[in-house]
């Protein structure tokens, strides 16, 4: 008698997906899959490189403008043309042989000089006292110096005044605005504080140990450690010195012997016109130096205020 065999077949469970139909699927979709992420990283390319060349044209288009308007005829500048007819390069040269011109730029160099070295060898005793020693009242002594920055310089502009103008008779000059300097800037003060903070106590206590004082400390451990601090707070006080006019309109207005770069501009407006191109190519050498001096020390520039950050 024949036995009837069974199938052993086994069934799929309800809930399984049929492997062969998944991998087809996966295989139709990969490539659309892939198409999509393509598209998607070149649209953020392209939308990112836009954005970056908006702002690097809104950036240059402002210097192009001047730089055109710089070499144009008196009569062209006034035109609203933006080519210029003719290349008129004399006009830095008149710019040179503008009466004191020479003079101005010696004044400002002098006064961004100075200005610069006075604040930050004043800034940093002051900036390492307050990030490193331990003393009763250094908070409240940080609370005054930031409650400093939050004074308009217009506040104190009269008594200021006052007080180098009638009792050190030194206006007409530009030594009411770099004499307090020496005494130390609340903002640079900050700046270099907060940086300092960042500097690990341990190098100190290396120093103490193998013998150096305090000011050894901070000339041979702490200054070399701090350069980019350093640097950024030299260079926003020299773009600040050379930018300046208000300090000068308020001192030397009545000496053009003592009147700086940027004060100086105002002899190329007469009462009744404004010689632009002149005035534009006055510019652009008011600019020179301080788009050169960034330009080399840039990397120190970012660096230090990168790492300047706010610490407690």
């Amino acid at each position: 008698m024949t036995t009837p065999t069974t199938s052993t077949a086994t069934l799929p469970s309800p809930g399984a997906r049929p492997v062969g139909s998944a991998a087809r699927r996966a295989s139709h979709n990969s490539p659309a899959a892939g198409r999509r992420a393509r598209r998607t990283r070149v649209l953020h390319w392209i939308a990112v490189h836009s954005v970056a060349l908006a702002l690097a044209l809104a950036f240059v288009l402002p210097f192009v403008f001047v730089f055109l308007t710089s070499v144009m005829s008196d009569s062209q500048a006034m035109s609203g043309e933006l080519w210029p007819a003719s290349w008129h390069w004399e006009n830095y040269a008149k710019v040179f042989h503008t009466p004191g011109f020479l003079e101005w730029w010696r004044n400002s160099l002098m006064y961004a000089l100075l200005g610069t070295l006075f604040t930050v060898c004043s800034s940093i005793p002051v900036a390492y006292a307050l990030a490193k020693f331990r003393f009763r009242g250094r908070r409240t002594a940080m609370l005054l110096v930031i409650s400093t920055m939050m004074l308009p310089p217009q506040v104190i502009v009269m008594p200021m005044y006052l007080v180098w103008a009638q009792q050190f008779h030194l206006s007409g000059s530009l030594w009411p605005l770099i004499i307090p300097m020496a005494f130390g800037d609340a903002y640079s003060i900050f700046l270099l504080r907060q940086f300092l903070l960042t500097i690990p106590k341990e190098y100190m206590e290396s120093a103490r140990v193998d013998g150096c004082g305090e000011l050894r400390t901070l000339l041979r451990i702490i200054v070399p450690m701090a350069k980019p601090g350093i640097a950024a707070v030299a260079l926003f006080q020299f773009f600040y010195c050379w930018n300046d006019y208000f300090g000068p309109q308020i001192y030397a207005a009545q000496n053009p012997g003592a009147w700086t770069l940027s004060y100086g501009l105002e002899s190329f407006k007469s009462a009744h016109s404004v010689d632009w191109n002149l005035t534009m190519a006055a510019t652009l050498l008011i600019m020179a130096p301080v788009i050169i001096v960034f330009f080399f020390a840039q990397k120190a520039f970012v660096e230090g205020v990168t790492l300047t950050g706010v610490k407690g």
